[in-house]
């Protein structure tokens, strides 16, 4: 099942690519959402409704979890879920950068079992079935296997430096950034970055299908704590997240972890 689903995502993606390069970043139509919740625009919408007409219509089966879909607890009760950021990084896709994906998943009792990160204007589409290993564009990708965390190249955002998240002080490690979460981690799954980690509260639509392309390239993916990742939880947010290989995931847990 998981490589008959991946097939399903990637034909979404890239469809849902197609949609979203119509639109003019700069130009879209777009609201704020309440909350501070950040923006939206008429593409992420546009994304969505496909999504949502395509991959139910396949898995009718299948529950629904989006970022631009009111939630409905009715997926609680389902085995599989499909879990869906229709515009990763929309404050990029404002801009008019070429930085931000689609990020589509399926969770099976809470695990990721088929995934797709894609980035139409970058022409780079990550994907990873469970047990058969992780790609991009078609070629397997793996991750780095540095092993010493200073002088590591780590994609975080800068307010996870602040001295109060390292008992042991901040590590000496490279710091850089991209705006889009999904395409972070699916940097790390590439071997172009050694590690990213997150430690704000993260919404699963973010994070679950690098999470899979991650597995399937060798890192491990954890919450801050070290606790393994589970998604489709009622209120579907993880406590951070943390990736590298074994070696270097090891380090930045204990680096970020109080006597």
């Amino acid at each position: 099942m998981p490589a008959r689903d991946l097939e399903l995502l990637i034909d979404a993606a890239h469809e849902a690519g197609r949609i979203a390069i119509k639109f003019t970043g700069t130009d879209a139509k777009r609201w704020d959402k309440p909350g501070d919740a950040g923006p939206v625009t008429e593409a992420d919408l546009a994304v969505n409704v496909m999504l949502g007409d395509v991959l139910r219509e396949a898995r009718p089966e299948y529950g629904w979890l989006s970022e631009e879909t009111e939630d409905d607890a009715s997926r609680l009760d389902k085995e599989r879920v499909f879990i869906i950021d229709p515009i990763d990084g929309t404050r990029s896709f404002i801009e008019g950068s070429n930085t931000w994906a689609h990020a589509i998943a399926v969770a099976d009792q809470g695990i990721v079992t088929a995934a797709v990160v894609y980035l139409p204007l970058r022409d780079k589409l990550y994907a990873a079935a469970a047990g058969r290993g992780a790609t991009l564009n078609g070629q397997p990708i793996s991750v780095s296997n540095r092993n010493d965390l200073i002088g590591a190249s780590v994609l975080a955002a800068k307010p996870t430096l602040k001295p109060e998240h390292w008992p042991g002080g901040v590590p000496d490690f490279n710091r850089s950034h991209r705006p889009s979460l999904a395409y972070r981690q699916s940097l790390v799954a590439e071997g172009r970055f050694d590690a990213m980690l997150t430690l704000r509260p993260t919404w699963e639509w973010d994070i679950a299908a690098s999470d899979l392309i991650l597995r399937e390239a060798g890192a491990v993916t954890t919450d801050q704590l070290g606790q393994g990742l589970i998604f489709n939880n009622p209120t579907p947010r993880v406590n951070g997240v943390v990736t590298a290989n074994p070696s270097l995931h090891a380090s930045l847990i204990k680096a970020l972890t109080r006597s």
